[in-house]
């Protein structure tokens, strides 16, 4: 009891130990821009998460203002229809008045997602169906290396070579200048390519060398006990490798989104570029790109917790089983 009391108390002031850690390292960073004069300005970066959009409806004509049918119309020398005006609009004039070319009739504030908010879901996008080919190339590319044919493993192999030999920025300005041209390919989908093909590299040998990893009597008990070699390996392999290579196989999709930023040389209005033109209108470098460095570590953080919660569920489920 004592023991335990000792290791929690130990615990307890390392935890100390590194926030004040770590609140120096602020402190010390705060002091360093204080000496560059520099000059913050966080109540201008609210409005690149959301703002209010004011839309007013002007007066195409002098006229008096009608009401037929649940339309407006202003009555002068002809008669001209309004754009549609609901509730949602605050009216300046009401009906029966009259009112003067370019006045405004009618106004409606709408809050609307800033730049921030629309990078954000464009990195949240080219993420998710990055991964989604990242996985499928993975696996092909993992059972063709595994394969007993020569020409799948040697395929496999120059693949995955190239790809894990060459800087992923080199790729992604071939693959769009090259491939993305002949085969008239969108922007978005030429940085989603470029980012599954990549990484499906790396997913390959993670997953192959899980699976190389599960003793070979267990496929060789599943075909003495009649077991179709496509069966044992859905149902007896690949959920041991997929627990194995869990951990790595979550850091190489963290690795994936924080690589995403990469896409934006190719001018997909992401997360990161998003942030370059925000630096470039404001000239504010520390708080925009501090506020993109939170966005990407909630992101991350929200896939590793996710990862350690699949890992104890199936570590959960081995234990019990």
């Amino acid at each position: 009891m004592a023991k335990k009391q000792s290791w929690t108390q130990n615990k307890n002031a390392g935890h100390l130990i590194a926030l004040v850690f770590y609140i120096a390292v602020g402190y010390f960073f705060y002091v360093a821009a204080s000496n560059m004069n520099y000059v913050w300005k966080w109540n201008s970066v609210p409005k690149y998460f959301a703002y209010e959009e004011i839309t007013n409806v002007e007066a195409p004509i002098d006229g008096k203002l009608v009401l037929e049918d649940g339309k407006y119309f202003l009555d002068g020398d002809e008669k001209v229809a309004l754009p549609k005006l609901d509730s949602s609009f605050s009216f300046e004039y009401k009906v029966g008045d009259n009112i003067y070319q370019y006045d405004y009739i009618a106004s409606k504030k709408e809050t609307k997602a800033g730049p921030i908010l629309n990078g954000l879901w464009v990195t949240l996008k080219i993420s998710f169906f990055s991964a989604i080919l990242t996985f499928f190339i993975g696996i092909i590319v993992a059972f063709m290396k595994l394969s007993s044919l020569s020409f799948l493993r040697s395929i496999a192999t120059v693949y995955i070579t190239v790809v894990r030999g060459t800087p992923l920025l080199v790729q992604i300005f071939l693959f769009y200048f090259i491939v993305a041209n002949i085969f008239e390919l969108e922007r978005f989908v030429a940085g989603v390519l470029s980012l599954g093909i990549f990484f499906g590299a790396y997913m390959a040998e993670i997953l192959r060398g899980a699976i190389q990893s599960i003793d070979k009597g267990q496929l060789e008990a599943a075909r003495s006990l009649g077991i179709s070699n496509f069966q044992a390996m859905r149902y007896i392999i690949l959920p041991q490798a997929f627990k194995r290579a869990l951990p790595t196989l979550v850091g190489e999709m963290i690795a994936l989104v924080k690589d995403s930023s990469l896409v934006s040389v190719i001018s997909i209005t992401d997360l990161t570029k998003v942030g370059k033109e925000i630096v470039a209108n404001t000239f504010s470098p520390f708080e925009t790109w501090i506020v993109v460095a939170l966005l990407y570590l909630c992101i991350t953080s929200v896939l590793s917790f996710i990862g350690h919660r699949i890992e104890k569920n199936m570590q959960a489920k081995g234990g019990m089983s």
